[in-house]
């Protein structure tokens, strides 16, 4: 009989953890956003800024670049030529060549008096090695994991941090989708070698990049970074307007899907999105279909056949029978995994950064995105984005009507799991 009183008591302790894993934040977001104006009208611009967080600042210069072969050395190149401070964030960490080369950067530069704070989720650093952390923090590297398991924190084991953030002197920043790992090397060559981009910012909004790193760190340490190694005066360095602004479930959760439904209401012309996990939520779906019906192009560029998550792709797929049915282009990327995130808006404004495109990034993960309104870097990351289409197979709704019954029936069963994937 004791027996099954303790077993009764584990289940039932289980399933309240559970539970409280997979819970969302209370307060959603419930109705379709309303197209009241253009991403071209200055009133976009205003709700954007102050709805979503800091302001949009003006004088920034954002250069793309494209997968490791060009992402790697430019971060390296940085925190090489680091004077003061250095700040990283990110969710995967992992041993390797790509790892050692960051460790021994970091690493050289704490010994010669930076101060270097590093960031790493728990359960995304889990590959990496207790020597490569060692080697760091015996060098003076200030490294701390982000929610390590704990028994008093198993209910928020769920919530991780998704940010990618690199910022250098309180001058220079990285933003974008790459970890720091092997598989992000090279130049999406083959399907060992992940399709990505990231993004060298300078100018005042390099600030904001910082502040974001800075909500993290104080969560997890309890102590804030300023002064001016951190926050040094900003001057005009170029003349492109942008914000960064930050998602969290401890506050803040539906930023990131309010910008996301706020720039679909305000398309005219056209919707370019590529998303390595295409996992939209009814309103998102409410806000797609309403777009093609005042006329806008939606095109949406996803994972192929090389993905790291098959049930991210049959809980996708799941959902595109309406969206195929009004005009959406959906074209599934070839040559390798696409770890994309990539939205551009009437050839406007473009959003880049960490976030996915599904519930998980809107409500569960700790998410940094960096939004930009330039019609010249809008131009630019078109060039990118029909570049990628040149190596997509674009997905009919004949082709998702013929889809295999086995396919079918897993789909009923991961639907009702989409937050979690």
């Amino acid at each position: 009989m004791i027996w099954v009183v303790i077993t009764t008591v584990l289940l039932t302790a289980l399933a309240i953890v559970l539970a409280a894993n997979f819970k969302t934040p209370e307060k959603a977001l419930e109705r379709k956003l309303e197209h009241r104006y253009a991403v071209a009208d200055p009133q976009f611009r205003r709700e954007m800024g102050v709805m979503l967080g800091p302001g949009i600042v003006p004088g920034n210069r954002i250069q793309d670049l494209q997968n490791g072969d060009e992402i790697f050395p430019a971060m390296l190149a940085a925190i090489r030529a680091a004077q003061h401070t250095i700040t990283l964030e990110t969710y995967i960490y992992w041993s390797g060549e790509v790892g050692r080369q960051f460790a021994d950067a970091l690493s050289e530069r704490a010994r010669n008096g930076v101060a270097v704070k590093v960031m790493v989720d728990w359960a995304g650093s889990i590959k990496m090695e207790n020597a490569l952390v060692e080697r760091m923090r015996d060098a003076g590297v200030e490294l701390h994991q982000y929610r390590p398991l704990h028994w008093y924190n198993i209910t928020r084991l769920n919530n991780r941090t998704h940010r990618k953030l690199l910022v250098v002197d309180g001058r220079v920043g990285f933003t974008g989708g790459v970890g720091i790992a092997d598989l992000w090397s090279g130049h999406a060559q083959d399907p060992e070698h992940w399709r990505d981009l990231h993004f060298r910012v300078e100018g005042p909004v390099v600030a904001q990049m910082q502040a974001a790193f800075n909500d993290n760190w104080i969560k997890t340490t309890g102590v804030v970074l300023n002064g001016e190694g951190y926050f040094p005066p900003q001057q005009r360095v170029g003349d492109t307007d942008a914000h960064v602004f930050v998602a969290s479930p401890a506050g803040g959760s539906e930023s990131m899907h309010l910008m996301y439904l706020m720039s679909i209401a305000a398309a005219e012309r056209s919707i370019d999105l590529q998303a390595a996990y295409f996992v939209p939520d009814p309103l998102i779906m409410k806000a797609l279909l309403a777009a093609r019906q005042r006329g806008v192009r939606v095109r949406v560029v996803v994972p192929g056949k090389f993905i790291d998550s098959d049930t991210v792709r049959l809980a996708s797929r799941a959902q595109w029978d309406e969206l195929l049915q009004a005009g959406v282009e959906i074209h599934e990327y070839q040559p390798t995994m696409m770890h994309n995130k990539l939205l551009i808006v009437d050839g406007l404004m473009v959003s880049v950064g960490s976030t996915n495109f599904d519930v998980r990034s809107f409500r569960l993960n700790d998410e940094a995105s960096l939004n930009v309104y330039d019609a010249d870097f809008a131009a630019r990351m078109t060039e990118v984005f029909e570049d990628d289409l040149k190596h997509t197979v674009r997905y009919t709704h004949e082709m998702w009507e013929r889809r295999p019954l086995k396919e079918k029936l897993v789909e009923k069963f991961i639907r009702p799991l989409r937050s979690q994937l």
